[in-house]
C-alpha cells in the first residue's frame, strides 16, 4: 500500500509505518508484548528472566587489558550478595533511595548497578572526569544520599556526603554470600518495585544549554532489552563478545552494560589501564578478544579506517552518540567489508529510538535505521505544530515506553519538553523516508536563520568534510546585520593542506541551493567534541571575532 493510499484509508502503510489516523508513524518490526505495565518488576529480575538455564558457560564479563574475567554465576552470585547486605541496611540506602556513582569502567560496576536497581534504589552515574564543582551541581540535582566512587574520584565529592568507595577491602567483603549471609536461590526483587519507578538518573550532555537530570523508569530499560532479546539479529554463537567502547556512565553505556548481561552475551570492558592506551589499546583489545560486535562512538569509526588492525572476528559495530559523516561510513565499509555497521538513533532522554538490525539496513548510509519497537513517533512542523507526512522534514516527538518520566525538579524544562498529549519533543529535524527510516538532519537549536531561511549546520558539516583537503569541520552562526545570520565554517585543513576560505566556500557553493552556502570561513587546529564525537557548540562562539564576510 503506498503512502498516499494509506493517508487515505486510516491503515498503517507496510512500507513507511505511516498511519494516516494518528498521522503517526509505528515501528514496522514485529510486534513484541511487554510484561503488563502495573506488574511490579524491576530490570534486573526482567534480565535475569531472559537468561537460559543453565546459565551461560562463556563469562558474563571480562577485562579488557588483564583478561580478568566473571562468570554468569559469579555474576549473579555477587549480585545477591550486595542485594542481601542492602537489604540489611549494611548499606545505609533503601528504595527510592539514590545513589550517585563517580568511577571508571570496572567489573564490580555492573554489578553494583544490577544491585541497587533490585532493591530499588536509583543508580546515578556520572562522569569521573568532572570537576569537584560540577560534581557537586549534579549531587545536588540528583539528591543522592549515598556515592559509589574509586579512591582517585572521591575527593570530589561534596564533604558530608557517605561515600564507599569500590576499590576497598569493605566493598569487595560485601561482594560474597558466606559474609553477607545470603540466599543464592533468593529472587533478586521482592516484587515491592514498580516498573514506573525511577530506575536511573541520567544527565543530559549540556553541550546547548545548562545540564538537566532525567528520570528514566525500570520499564525504560525492560523495553529496549525485550527489542533485543526479540531481534535475534543472527544466530547467537557460544563466544559471541562485544566490546563496550562507551563509558559506563554514558547513557549508550549504561544501558549496553545491563543489556549484555541481559541477552547473555560475553561483555569485554574497557576499564581504566585499557582506555589509557584510547584508540589502539581498544583494537587491540577487539582483535585480542576476538570481539563479534563493539560499540563505538564516530571518533572510533573515523580511527578504524586509518588503522590496519585485523578484527577478523568483527562481525557488527553499532555507532551512536553524535553523527557519522556519510564519508567515513563509506570509508569503513570500504575498509571493514565483513562488518555491518549499525547506526542507531537515541537520547539520554528517549531511550533507543531507531537501529539498523540486518546487512539491507544497514548498507542505507546516512540514515538511523528503522523506528524500534513498541516506539511512535511524528514529524511536526517546526513552525505550525502540524503532523507531518513522508519525507516532510520537521521536529521528531516520540511516545513509547522507553521514554524518560521527567527531568528531575525542573518543572519548567518538563512543560516545554513534553505536549499535552505525552508526546516528548527531541529538538531535533528529521524526517522518515519511503522504506520508513529515519534521518536525523540536525538540532533545532542550532539551526541558522538565514534571512527568512532555516539552514542546517550538521548538512553542511558532511559537504565540508566530503572534500580532500579538510580534516575536520564545524559549522556555526555568525550575527548579520542584513541576514540575521550567516553560516560560518570553522575548518581544520588536512596536513600539508593550504586550502584557501575561497576555495572552502566555492566547494560549499556548488553542492547546496544559494541561502544555505557557507559565507565565512575560519581555519582552525580542532573542532571541540565531546567523548561521544558531539561537537560542543557552545565552545565555537570562542571563534566568533569580527573579520571580513563574503558578499551575500
Amino acid at each position: 500500500m503506498s503512502s498516499a493510499l494509506a493517508e487515505r484509508s486510516g491503515a498503517i502503510d507496510a512500507r513507511t509505518g505511516y498511519r494516516a489516523t494518528t498521522r503517526s508513524f509505528v515501528s514496522l518490526r514485529p510486534p513484541l508484548p511487554l510484561p503488563p505495565a502495573d506488574a511490579p518488576l524491576t530490570f534486573p529480575a526482567f534480565a535475569l528472566s531472559l537468561l537460559p538455564s543453565p546459565l551461560p558457560a562463556h563469562p558474563a564479563l571480562l577485562d579488557a587489558a588483564t583478561g580478568e574475567a566473571v562468570s554468569y554465576p559469579a555474576f549473579l552470585s555477587q549480585v545477591r550478595a550486595l542485594v542481601g547486605a542492602l537489604r540489611s541496611r549494611a548499606v545505609p540506602l533503601g528504595r527510592g533511595d539514590v545513589a550517585f556513582v563517580l568511577a571508571p569502567a570496572r567489573l564490580d560496576v555492573p554489578v553494583l548497578y544490577f544491585a541497587l536497581l533490585a532493591v530499588g534504589v536509583v543508580v546515578s552515574p556520572a562522569n569521573p572526569a568532572l570537576t569537584a564543582g560540577e560534581v557537586a551541581r549534579l549531587v545536588a540535582l540528583s539528591g543522592a544520599s549515598v556515592a559509589f566512587a574509586v579512591s582517585s574520584t572521591a575527593a570530589k565529592l561534596p564533604a558530608g556526603l557517605p561515600t564507599i568507595l569500590l576499590d576497598s577491602p569493605h566493598f569487595r567483603s560485601l561482594l560474597h554470600s558466606d559474609q553477607a549471609g545470603v540466599n543464592e536461590s533468593a529472587p533478586l526483587d521482592t516484587g515491592a518495585v514498580c516498573q514506573s519507578a525511577t530506575a536511573t538518573i541520567q544527565y543530559s550532555s549540556g553541550t546547548t544549554g545548562r545540564v538537566k537530570a532525567a528520570a528514566l523508569p525500570h520499564r525504560s530499560f525492560i523495553a529496549q532489552a525485550a527489542g533485543f532479546h526479540a531481534r535475534h539479529v543472527r544466530p547467537r554463537k557460544v563466544h559471541e563478545r562485544t566490546l563496550m567502547g562507551a563509558p559506563m556512565f554514558h547513557s549508550m553505556g549504561f544501558f549496553f552494560a545491563l543489556n549484555g548481561l541481559a541477552q547473555g552475551l560475553t561483555t569485554v570492558v574497557m576499564t581504566d589501564a585499557a582506555t589509557r592506551a584510547g584508540l589502539r589499546g581498544m583494537l587491540e583489545a577487539a582483535q585480542r578478544w576476538e570481539v563479534t560486535e563493539m560499540t563505538a562512538a564516530p571518533p572510533v569509526v573515523l580511527g578504524m579506517t586509518k588503522d590496519r588492525c585485523r578484527l577478523t572476528s568483527l562481525a557488527r559495530v553499532v555507532c551512536g552518540g553524535a553523527p557519522l559523516p556519510t564519508s567515513v561510513a563509506e570509508q569503513f565499509r570500504r575498509r571493514f567489508p565483513h562488518v555491518d555497521l549499525c547506526m542507531g538513533y537515541g537520547s539520554t532522554e528517549a531511550g533507543g529510538i531507531s537501529l539498523m538490525i540486518d546487512r539491507d539496513e544497514c548498507s542505507r548510509v546516512g540514515s538511523a535505521g528503522r523506528i524500534s519497537h513498541n516506539v511512535e513517533v511524528k514529524i511536526v512542523d517546526i513552525i505550525t505544530g502540524e503532523p507531518l507526512p513522508v519525507g516532510r522534514k520537521g521536529e521528531l516527538c516520540v511516545r513509547g515506553p522507553s521514554i524518560m518520566t521527567g527531568y528531575v525538579g525542573d518543572d519548567e524544562a518538563n512543560a516545554a519538553a513534553f505536549d499535552s498529549e505525552g508526546w516528548l519533543k527531541t529538538g531535533d529535524l528529521c524526517y522518515i523516508d519511503e522504506d520508513g527510516f529515519l534521518f536525523v538532519v540536525d538540532r533545532l537549536k542550532e539551526l541558522i536563520k538565514y534571512k527568512a531561511y532555516q539552514v542546517a549546520p550538521a548538512e553542511l558539516e558532511l559537504v565540508l568534510q566530503s572534500s580532500p583537503e579538510i580534516m575536520d569541520a564545524a559549522v556555526m552562526p555568525y550575527p548579520h546585520e542584513e541576514a540575521g545570520e550567516i553560516p560560518m565554517a570553522l575548518v581544520v585543513r588536512q596536513p600539508g593542506s593550504k586550502v584557501t576560505e575561497a576555495q572552502v566556500m566555492e566547494h560549499v557553493a556548488k553542492q547546496v541551493a544559494p541561502y544555505k552556502k557557507v559565507r565565512k570561513v575560519v581555519f582552525v587546529d580542532s573542532i571541540p567534541k565531546s567523548p561521544a564525537g558531539k561537537i560542543l557548540r557552545r565552545q565555537l562562539s570562542d571563534h566568533m571575532q569580527p573579520c571580513h564576510v563574503s558578499r551575500l
